[in-house]
């Protein structure tokens, strides 16, 4: 692998540090950088870029437009807002598509998101995660960020699936608890696959042999 910027293809289990330690060792490079974290549990396009004047047009990349599909599990809630946390039963009671479709106007445009506590969030050098791990208070302030769209794939309660286009710094899995907690039953989000960073697109992205998961 030479120097570059590639669209690389994240599975679910590995970070996406680990992506990049992989990509480390291919390429022979030190420096290198990804364009916007993926959680263990997703999956998608994962820009990552090889070599130091590669790195330097990251921030730009990290700016662009994304596109994602999600998997949305009602009636429940999650201590990590997805599939991997504690759940709490909230409600068995259907929602109907017409509430659904009403309430995701509030989650288009401009809005404020406040991300997860299980989130890379630095607090005081710290990450939000590590401190929920360790079972302290986490208290992050709301963020604005941009949802341009969000389009209803198939609904079965209590799946809704979802493609959702953003603009950078948008969590999912906050749209997923924020969509539960406005129509009252809970939710979290059970997968996530980045179909889309700019033009880098997930038909085009490569496969490396997957990594050994660091968590």
């Amino acid at each position: 692998m030479n120097k570059g910027i590639f669209n690389i293809y994240k599975p679910n289990g590995p970070t996406s540090h680990d992506m990049v330690d992989k990509v480390r060792k291919l390429s022979g490079e030190r420096r290198i950088g990804h364009a916007g974290t993926l959680d263990p549990l997703a999956s998608g396009v994962l820009v990552v870029a090889v070599g130091r004047e590669f790195t330097k047009q990251i921030n730009t990349i990290v700016k662009k437009e994304k596109e994602y599909v999600s998997e949305f599990t009602f009636g429940m809630t999650s201590t990590t807002d997805d599939e991997e946390g504690e759940k709490t039963e909230i409600s068995t009671s259907p929602v109907i598509l017409t509430d659904i479709k009403k309430a995701l106007k509030k989650f288009e445009g401009e809005v404020l998101q406040t991300p997860p506590d299980f989130s890379a969030v630095k607090i005081s050098g710290k990450t939000a995660y590590q401190l929920s791990r360790q079972g302290k208070s986490v208290e992050l302030q709301p963020k604005k960020v941009l949802i341009k769209k969000n389009e209803i794939i198939s609904y079965n309660w209590p799946i809704l699936k979802l493609k959702i286009t953003t603009g950078p710094g948008v969590y999912i899995r906050a749209i997923a608890r924020d969509l539960g907690n406005e129509l009252k039953c809970g939710a979290y989000m059970s997968e996530l696959t980045r179909t889309r960073v700019g033009d880098y697109r997930i038909s085009d992205s490569i496969k490396i042999a997957t990594p050994v998961s660091s968590r």
